[in-house]
């Protein structure tokens, strides 16, 4: 029997052109006001098309609710070409590759989890706890975000197969871990189109005069209409009369 290896691939994270890190990686405004909802939704087959290309995914064994959004698991295949024995794992986001330092990133892999569905069919809760974030002060922070960024925009192009909420736990998140206005504008810029259409809901919880500043600022970069998805809640007891909380992963700093 035949073994296939797989072609080493060698993709670079600096500020070279074409990189995640360049200069022309943001579109103007003009560029981002798009009408999201006039776009044609995939079917199921074109939804999940992005898994013939390595991404095996099984919902009851891989995606249980509850879950934590760990998708890739411990074990991420080393690069031989990496030094320090890094552990890597390529991920394609669009029609892009990309590469991510998972040894990096593993002690905050916990900011995305898979919270259940809610109404009929697979709509996702997707759960963003941002007291999880690093610390702005990280000799490496810049370094961590570009991959967390990867991560989390490729775990919601795993998790989610038809509508889907996200709920953002803002509370207990001190200044120096909340995300940077860029941060947030390069995540909307590379969320696939057909995610921002079935975005039903961004739900912000406690959210501070800091979170709602960032949110006012980012208005011309993007749609009304993502913009009218924006809900705010002040308190977990509102939160469970909008969606099902059974699955809902509360961090013990947030529950405080």
């Amino acid at each position: 029997r035949k073994t296939l290896v797989a072609p080493e691939i060698n993709i670079s994270l600096d500020q070279s052109e074409g990189s995640i890190l360049s200069d022309d990686f943001l579109d103007t405004p003009d560029d981002l006001d798009i009408n999201v909802d006039d776009i044609e939704t995939p079917d199921e087959t074109d939804s999940l098309e992005f898994l013939g290309n390595g991404n095996e995914l099984e919902w009851e064994a891989k995606n249980m609710p509850g879950d934590s959004a760990d998708l890739f698991g411990d074990g991420g295949t080393e690069d031989g070409s990496a030094t320090n024995g890094r552990l890597w794992r390529t991920v394609i986001i669009g029609e892009q590759e990309h590469r991510i330092d998972l040894q990096m990133i593993k002690p905050y892999m916990r900011v995305v989890t898979h919270g259940g569905y809610y109404g009929e069919g697979l709509n996702a809760i997707i759960v963003f706890a941002a007291c999880y974030l690093p610390d702005s002060n990280l000799a490496d922070y810049h370094y961590i975000m570009e991959n967390l960024f990867l991560y989390v925009i490729s775990s919601l192009e795993l998790l989610v197969a038809e509508d889907y909420m996200i709920v953002y736990l803002n509370g207990a998140t001190p200044r120096r871990r909340m995300p940077g206005l860029g941060w947030l504008k390069k995540c909307y810029q590379m969320i696939d189109r057909r995610l921002r259409k079935n975005l039903k809901a961004l739900i912000i919880v406690h959210p501070s005069w800091f979170i709602r500043t960032v949110l006012a600022i980012s208005r011309p970069f993007i749609s009304v209409k993502f913009i009218n998805k924006i809900q705010y809640v002040h308190s977990l007891e509102e939160l469970e009369q909008l969606i099902p909380m059974e699955h809902v992963q509360i961090p013990d700093c947030v529950l405080q």
